[in-house]
């Protein structure tokens, strides 16, 4: 009936590693989640902002509402894409999705 001394040490000297294993798997699942979620996340907004941060004229974009056009204009934060002979439109820089084709610069002859 009555708990000696020695089995109530032995039980509160378990307690704090039994602690420290309910985390382990919470901790687990947010390593995953960085892996497979946060981190490929983070790379390709990167990867975005150096699309667009080197967008010059003459390169041909899709913007994110679809729209085909090559950039005949670029400004701070905007650019004025070509979407046919005589037709020009402004867009925000971030809203280009994706670049079909770039310019290459013209070599200088010497």
């Amino acid at each position: 009936m009555f708990v000696t001394p020695a089995y109530a040490q032995a039980a509160g000297s378990a307690g704090a590693g039994a602690a420290f294993a309910q985390f382990i798997p919470l901790i687990l699942i947010f390593a995953i989640m960085y892996f497979l979620m946060i981190r490929p996340q983070q790379k390709r907004v990167k990867q975005h902002k150096e699309m667009v941060s080197a967008l010059k004229k003459g390169d041909q974009v899709i913007t994110q509402g679809g729209i085909i056009g090559k950039v005949s204009s670029v400004r701070d934060d905007e650019l004025e894409v070509e979407i046919a002979t005589g037709v020009r439109v402004r867009v925000v820089r971030s809203t280009v999705s994706q670049v079909i084709s770039r310019t290459e610069p013209v070599a200088a002859n010497g």
